[in-house]
């Protein structure tokens, strides 16, 4: 078994079914999984900010900090892998508001991305954990595609 870290604005992916894939403290970044069942292809990416308008050379440098250009990237980096773009299972935690204020609604703002992005391709989000203020740390278990999210101390399946 191998433990892949995802680190802030980073993404993983992997075809190896001993692999697990987990990003830690998602407070308003927001974790995205992204699985097909058949090629055992998935990834998982750690975006901290909705999209990328007015953030050009930043989102070149570096398309997953951004949720509009990172999920896009990821996709097209599980397809190289052999993944199936109409097979792929999408997942998601994160998004909370840990300061509990309406300052930024980062958090919100990340989700509505995600939202929006996959309703313009016409993709359904299979499950998510996202709001509140709790911290969440997420994990990809690549021989099932099962996505545990884990949140202090205590740990549910999407």
């Amino acid at each position: 078994m191998s433990l892949l870290v995802v680190n802030i604005s980073d993404m993983k992916s992997s075809a190896c079914a001993a692999d697990i894939l987990v990003t830690y403290s998602l407070g308003s970044c927001l974790g995205v999984t992204a699985y097909d069942p058949v090629a055992r292809v998935g990834g998982l990416i750690h975006c901290l900010l909705p999209n990328a308008v007015g953030a050009r050379e930043k989102s070149r440098r570096n398309p997953f900090t951004f949720v509009n250009t990172g999920v896009a990237m990821m996709v097209r980096k599980l397809i190289d892998r052999g993944a199936e773009k109409h097979r792929l299972v999408f997942k998601a935690a994160g998004g909370a508001n840990m300061r509990n204020d309406t300052l930024f609604n980062t958090g919100a703002r990340n989700f509505q991305e995600l939202e929006r992005l996959l309703g313009r391709n016409r993709v359904k989000l299979a499950a998510h954990d996202v709001g509140g203020t709790k911290p969440r740390t997420v994990f990809l278990y690549m021989d099932s595609g099962r996505v545990v999210v884990r949140s202090r101390g205590e740990e549910s399946e999407l």
